[in-house]
Parts: C-alpha cells; sequence; structure tokens
C-alpha cells in the first residue's frame, strides 16, 4: 500500500487523467487550478510513487479482427513450483493473452484471451495451452457481448 498523503489537487490529478490520460500539462493544471510547473511536479511525484502505473491507449480489438474473447480457467498439476514458473513466463510472451490472474478456488489461473475467431482459440487452447508443461485442465467461457469494461479505479470526491 502506497502511503503518499494525497490532497484535494492530487485527488483531481488523478480523476482527471483517468478520464483523459491525453491532456496536455496545460490543459490539465488548467482543470484542477494548478500551475503548469506545479501540476508537472505533483504528476512527477504520483509516478514515482507508483500510484499511476502507465499511461495507456486502449484498442478496440473487435475493429482490429479479433471477433473472440473468452475467459480460460486453468489448472497446473500440484506441488510442481518449476511447471508453475515455466507456465507464468509462457503466458507471459502470447500477446493474446491480455490478462492472467494467479487466483484461489476451483483453478490456478484466470485469463482473458482473444482470438481472430472459433478456430483460433480452439487451436490456441488445444494445442498451445493444454500442452504446456504442467497443465492439468483448461476450461473455457465464452464472451457473448461486453457490457462493461473499464481501467478507472474508483476515486473519492474531494
Amino acid at each position: 500500500m502506497n502511503h503518499l498523503e494525497l490532497d484535494a489537487y492530487d485527488w483531481k490529478l488523478l480523476k482527471a487523467l483517468q478520464s483523459n490520460a491525453r491532456l496536455s500539462n496545460v490543459a490539465l493544471s488548467e482543470q484542477v487550478n494548478l500551475s503548469p510547473s506545479q501540476c508537472s511536479r505533483r504528476l512527477q511525484r504520483l509516478e514515482q510513487s507508483n500510484l499511476i502505473e502507465s499511461y495507456n491507449t486502449q484498442l478496440n480489438s473487435t475493429e482490429l479482427g479479433y471477433q473472440v474473447t473468452a475467459f480460460v480457467f486453468v489448472t497446473l498439476d500440484k506441488g510442481n513450483s518449476l511447471a508453475r514458473k515455466h507456465f507464468q513466463e509462457r503466458i507471459s510472451t502470447i500477446d493474446t493473452v491480455l490478462e492472467c490472474y494467479s487466483v484461489t478456488g476451483a483453478c490456478d489461473y484466470w485469463l482473458r484471451v482473444i482470438a481472430q475467431d472459433l478456430s483460433s482459440l480452439s487451436d490456441f487452447l488445444s494445442h498451445t495451452l493444454s500442452n504446456m508443461e504442467g497443465v492439468r485442465d483448461v476450461s473455457s467461457t465464452l464472451v457473448l457481448s461486453k457490457i462493461k469494461q473499464s481501467a478507472s479505479v474508483p476515486l473519492p470526491d474531494h
């Protein structure tokens, strides 16, 4: 947990950037009522404290030809820490795996995967994922439609 003391200006900066990370420093400073130099110093402090992890552009995967999104649940052989390490290293290199979480419960990992079509997804599940060292079980759920997607963290009003 970050122990940086945040004041009302910091919260305003975070909220503004979460809405539009492309704001120039001048536009951002006007929006939060700070001088550009104060705004820049505060931003640098927020970045260095890891409260701001990165600035991203979210692309539309469907428009780029990825017609299928699936949630994939992976269970590894128990007690094989080397297989766990290899799995994590391998998964991190696969571009169509957008997210991977180590989880509790019925499976060991939860993945969000995109594919160009069902055939590509089937190929990934059957040949790539199922053949990884230590993978015991793979199951998946297809996304029918996206209801909500947000990268924003709820911030208090200040």
